[in-house]
């Protein structure tokens, strides 16, 4: 499926519901937010063709914790055409989630090993011993995974960073890196997984209210 297909979509699931699409293009890591009595309420909107639902590219942790605490829509498209919608509470959600977590949570804990077993040596042998590191070599070091603000901000001498702050932007490289290879790639939810959720076919954003409400 197209990107253009995903949002036309996504907008249509929030128009329906009577949702509020999030205005930081994404930033926010928030699809959408439903406003019920007062709350503010996050929700993740998907669609699929094929009965199974793709996530993301690269699932790792992050999006584990991001998910754990949110709300899903699906809607289930036949032939183009919008057939239903599945709401997916935080509860509902849970197990595919927690499932997930115990298949990458070993790779994350080795990376956060990993990082405490590199040393000054190491940082040595990478960059050459020097008493004041530039941002030119913290920027070899860790490319963009700093912004120019984050750079800035961990300089500990005037114009650099000394041995001892390099080490630190070394082993967040390290646990970049380790992390980056303990993704899954885009982990689809089975079809299997929605047997027994409740259709919304009609009075929609009334029916998702309500069943909101009864989660809360």
């Amino acid at each position: 499926m197209s990107t253009f297909q995903d949002d036309e979509r996504e907008d249509f699931a929030i128009e329906l519901f009577k949702l509020e699409k999030d205005l930081t293009e994404g930033r926010s890591g928030v699809d959408a937010y439903l406003n019920y009595k007062g709350k503010r309420i996050p929700f993740e909107l998907k669609s699929t063709s094929n009965g199974s639902v793709t996530t993301v590219r690269d699932f790792g942790y992050e999006h584990i914790k991001k998910w754990k605490d949110k709300h899903w829509l699906i809607g289930i498209y036949k032939n183009r055409n919008i057939d239903h919608f599945l709401y997916g509470s935080p509860k509902r959600m849970q197990p595919w989630i927690q499932e997930k977590e115990h298949y990458i949570l070993p790779d994350f804990q080795i990376s956060k090993l990993v990082r405490e077993k590199i040393e000054l040596k190491d940082l040595f042998k990478i960059l050459g011993k020097k008493e004041k590191y530039l941002y030119s070599d913290a920027r070899i070091l860790h490319k963009r995974q700093y912004s120019m603000s984050q750079y800035m901000d961990s300089m500990d001498l005037k114009g650099g960073y000394s041995p001892e702050r390099m080490l630190n932007i070394l082993k967040d490289r390290a646990e970049y890196l380790m992390e980056r290879g303990s993704t899954l790639n885009n982990p689809h939810i089975p079809k299997s997984y929605f047997k027994d959720w409740v259709k919304i076919e009609k009075d929609h954003s009334k029916l998702l209210r309500e069943m909101v409400g009864r989660e809360l």
